[in-house]
């Protein structure tokens, strides 16, 4: 009996609630239940066939998701919340990076016995932890506060680091042998960055600047932040291959550490989405 895609849609809403409320029940990370779900409705049982499903809508509808749960986390990302841990969260990123990108490749060199260009990107996109893993471990296991506040600023902030170190990877092996490599990548390197921090900054700054000043109704704030941050994304990604990460990220900070910004029910908002994000990613 063929089932229907809204079936399928509804089922895998109802499945997350069930893999949360079990992981809640018990104690243990929701990942685990997640994982098992989406192994159960998708390999095992073929309920689930997301290319068949969402065909080329697939990787923009998961891109537009991760920009959401990126810009919910980093809209948490205060100042004085890392005041004193700065140093070291700006050592476990580039350590870290550098550390499981090493590991990330001659493990697939090795064990999986891929060619090294294909290893090496595997350890490019291995960095990335992201708040789609660490803000359920966090919930799960709840450590200190100081040691929460340092792993949620790694995560969020690796997210892009791990998306532009896969993008350089790439554009390195592609143009491996051109004799350009190093200044291609140099490039692609400059213009994310650029492209990112400014239309981050600029975005961050505008859309704290029109909640500051209530230029749209309350009503209208948690729906006109999101929109505004998807087309920021958007933007961002068409002017600089994968810097929409980056963008919004920048865009969260900046909202999060702007003075008189009413950021609190955007959270609220944001952090209810991003569950039910996570957990439909994962499945």
């Amino acid at each position: 009996m063929a089932v229907s895609t809204t079936l399928i849609l509804a089922g895998i809403g109802v499945s997350s609630l069930v893999c949360q409320w079990l992981a809640w029940r018990v104690r243990m990370p929701a990942i685990l239940f997640l994982l098992a779900g989406g192994i159960l409705a998708g390999p095992v049982t073929g309920f689930l066939q997301p290319e068949a499903i969402f065909d080329d809508l697939l990787f923009p509808v998961i891109s537009l998701a991760v920009a959401i749960i990126l810009f919910e986390g980093s809209l948490t990302l205060r100042y004085e919340e890392i005041k004193g841990h700065g140093k070291m969260v700006r050592n476990l990123i580039p350590v870290g990076t550098i550390v499981t990108c090493i590991i990330g490749t001659l493990a697939a060199r090795w064990i999986l016995e891929v060619s090294w260009e294909v290893a090496l990107l595997f350890g490019a996109i291995s960095v990335v932890t992201g708040p789609t893993v660490i803000a359920p471990l966090l919930r799960a296991v709840r450590p200190t506060s100081k040691l929460a506040n340092i792993l949620t600023w790694e995560g969020i902030i690796i997210d892009p680091v791990g998306a532009l170190l896969a993008v350089l990877v790439f554009e390195g092996i592609v143009s491996w042998g051109q004799g350009n490599v190093f200044s291609h990548s140099l490039y692609i390197f400059g213009k994310t960055l650029l492209v990112g921090f400014a239309i981050g900054a600029a975005a961050g700054y505008l859309n704290g600047l029109v909640l500051r000043k209530h230029w749209i109704p309350q009503y209208l704030h948690n729906a006109g932040t999101l929109t505004f941050m998807l087309g920021v994304f958007a933007i961002s990604n068409e002017l600089a291959h994968e810097s929409g990460l980056l963008t919004v990220t920048v865009m969260g900070i900046w909202m999060a550490n702007m003075k008189q910004v009413p950021i609190e029910s955007i959270l609220e908002f944001k952090e209810s989405l991003s569950v039910l994000l996570i957990s439909a990613l994962f499945i």
